[in-house]
């Protein structure tokens, strides 16, 4: 169900009938931004009369005059220079509603062409647990798995974890070196966490100590630089000063410029310096650290070294590997759980290993790829450097697996479509990679990078700890419920003690409240957005939170706990026709409405893989709903005709929030 979509199909004809191509002006139809003006308006008029030299009146007119609207729209009106405005017939709507009455899918029609959709998110580091950037790409995944499936199509998720890479060399350099046996034998997922992060500090430690000679260098030189410009910058405005010619204020602009370069040069270099300082100062100002430290200079070449060992079969480091895979797989697949996240598939870089070097092969047979510099890239066109699929030292890297992995799903599932859901900062990774893909015969699958921005701090920087590590996901959704129990508590304690939850009811409504606002906080921001992360926002009870949804759905169907009402039989009048839905008011208008924009808010989402067209409808559809439950009484309406309409409207209102919820990975509460 989906007004806007009939509108445009009834146009096109229209304007087909007038000898134009419709499908430039079709978007050019849009709800109005005030209702004054009727629920929707076409717009394409103006442009349209542009094109044919003809009064935009006019030919609103002429295809108003085409147009087969009877059957659900009010006589349209010409407003202004050639507007046309539109508006539903209540009875149409009405007649809407109550197929919805019964309707699981609360009138949402399937697409007339599903695609076979594969898509790949959340793809975690198993090495390590799972933290606060994690959450934007399985959470992102989860709802466009669940949105473009409910519309009908057939989607494959994918998990393509991070379980072969240099972090496992880390890990496998950690136990043979500093492992502690009885804190392995007590918690071997925190041990491992710990070898790993001990391993990559000390790594980072010997590589800074390399490079702080020469980045103290190029800061000096940065400074410098930027003095003298300074100083140029002050020759230049005394001459502006004096001269006031056209040369003169180019000249100074043209120095001012150079100025802020070189600013931002020196911001970077110092950066660059102040970042390997600390890696230094972590270490060596930590006596124990230091210890460690001390004669493993060569420790980044041995991680490597215990890499290439586990890539080239070695039969130790394979035994670890497969000793230490179990635990890491169970600690995501505990935060999976949480989320309620699942996936059809989940292969891992180390199912693709032996597929690496006959890709490799076969490009360079083909004369797509070739050595550049010892190690081999294919060469893209548009693109001066080249994607490296293989190291001098004969290492692959993850463009290669990438590629091996596009292959792989190709053959097995002929997709129509492969969509990544990955940050932003992969973007030129994934530019290289669907170049690279046309020469490896994918045809005319899409290839999308469904891209997203940073979660922030207070600060405005990526979120972190205080010791600078990425705050890790387990304890974001434990402090999540620990803040929604506490809102949970305080509402409890304002009840009557008869009506007061159950312990068990408090913990699961904690859980789902928490979880919740995490997830939703995420979704309603645009994708491609950064945003700040604070929980007493994602919290609040008022605004587009999750939390606000969970208590709308709880405070409608409270009404029906309140009223004693049979729902079921409720929607079965409606269906058979034995009660009619009454739409006597604007307010139940509006929402009556906006219950018929659903469709047309899930087929946004999936025009552009953005879930927050979701959560902007969601919180519409509660802020039409609270404006007609403010306005008229619903339990004590004036007759049984008008509250049973109105009854009626509070559930498919519900059904709504809460199927919108679910497709969004969250959970309702029934009493808050």
């Amino acid at each position: 169900m989906n007004v806007l979509k009939t509108i445009a199909a009834r146009f096109a004809k229209a304007l087909e009938a007038i000898g134009v191509e419709p499908e430039q002006y079709l978007d050019l139809i849009r709800p109005s931004q005030d209702v004054k003006f009727g629920d929707f308006q076409a717009n394409f008029a103006m442009p349209l009369g542009k094109k044919l030299s003809r009064a935009p009146r006019d030919v609103a007119a002429d295809v108003v005059a085409r147009l087969d609207y009877a059957d659900f729209l009010e006589v349209p009106e010409i407003a202004g220079p050639g507007f046309i405005n539109l508006r539903v017939k209540t009875d149409y709507l009405a007649d809407l509603l109550q197929q919805m009455a019964t309707d699981e899918r609360l009138g949402v029609e399937k697409v007339e062409e599903p695609r076979k959709i594969v898509l790949d998110f959340s793809a975690p580091n198993v090495a390590k647990p799972l933290h606060v950037g994690h959450i934007r790409s399985t959470m992102i995944g989860n709802s466009l798995a669940l949105i473009l499936r409910f519309l009908g199509n057939d989607v494959i998720t994918d998990n393509h974890l991070g379980d072969w890479g240099s972090q496992f060399g880390m890990i496998i350099y950690g136990y043979r070196n500093f492992l502690d046996q009885a804190a392995y034998e007590r918690d071997p997922v925190e041990e491992l966490a710990r070898l790993y992060r001990l391993t990559r500090q000390l790594v980072d430690y010997q590589d800074a100590k390399k490079k702080i000679g020469e980045l103290e260098n190029q800061l000096t030189a940065a400074r410098e630089a930027l003095d003298a410009q300074k100083a140029r910058c002050a020759e230049a405005k005394a001459a502006d000063d004096a001269e006031k010619t056209k040369e003169s204020k180019d000249a100074l602009k043209k120095s001012n410029k150079e100025r802020e370069r070189l600013t931002k040069a020196v911001d970077a270099a110092q950066e660059k310096f102040d970042g390997a300082k600390s890696k230094i100062d972590g270490v060596e100002s930590d006596p124990e650290l230091a210890q460690l430290a001390e004669g493993r200079e060569t420790i980044g070449t041995d991680v490597l070294n215990e890499t290439s060992k586990l890539h080239h079969g070695d039969e130790e480091n394979l035994a670890l590997w497969r000793q230490f895979m179990p635990q890491c797989l169970s600690e995501v697949d505990k935060i999976y759980e949480r989320l309620g996240v699942q996936f059809d598939e989940s292969l891992g870089e180390s199912f693709y290993n032996d597929r690496l070097g006959p890709l490799v092969e076969r490009l360079k047979a083909d004369g797509v790829a070739r050595e550049t510099e010892g190690a081999v890239g294919v060469f893209l066109e548009g693109q001066e450097v080249p994607m490296l699929i293989q190291k001098s030292d004969g290492a692959y890297l993850y463009a290669t697996t990438d590629l091996a992995t596009l292959e792989y799903r190709r053959d097995r599932f002929q997709p129509d479509a492969i969509l990544y859901v990955v940050d932003f900062r992969q973007s030129h990774h994934f530019e290289q990679l669907f170049e690279a893909a046309k020469y490896i015969d994918m045809g005319d699958v899409e290839l999308t990078h469904v891209k997203f921005g940073t979660v922030l701090g207070d600060d405005g920087k990526p979120f972190k700890t205080r010791a600078g590590d990425a705050v890790g996901l387990k304890s974001l959704l434990d402090e999540a419920e620990v803040r929604a129990s506490a809102i949970i508590e305080a509402n409890d304690a304002a009840r009557a003690p008869e009506d007061r939850f159950p312990e068990e009811e408090k913990r699961e409504t904690s859980r789902r409240v928490g979880i919740g606002a995490l997830v939703y906080a995420d979704l309603s921001q645009n994708r491609e957005s950064d945003y700040v992360f604070s929980y007493d926002k994602m919290l609040a009870m008022n605004g587009n939170t999750a939390t606000y949804m969970q208590y709308a759905y709880a405070r409608v169907r409270s009404i029906f706990a309140k009223g004693e009402i049979d729902v079921d039989a409720l929607r079965r009048e409606f269906d058979s026709g034995a009660k009619t839905l009454l739409l006597g008011s604007p307010e139940e208008r509006a929402l009556a409405f906006e219950l018929t924009n659903f469709q047309g808010a899930l087929e946004m989402v999936a025009r552009d893989y953005r879930p927050n067209w979701l959560t902007a409808y969601l919180y519409e559809l509660a802020n039409k709903y609270s404006s007609f439950f403010e306005r008229r009484p619903v339990l004590k309406a004036e007759d049984e005709n008008v509250k049973a309409s109105r009854l009626f409207l509070c559930d498919l209102t519900s059904r709504t929030i809460a199927k919108g919820l679910e497709l969004l990975g969250i959970q309702t509460v029934e009493r808050m």
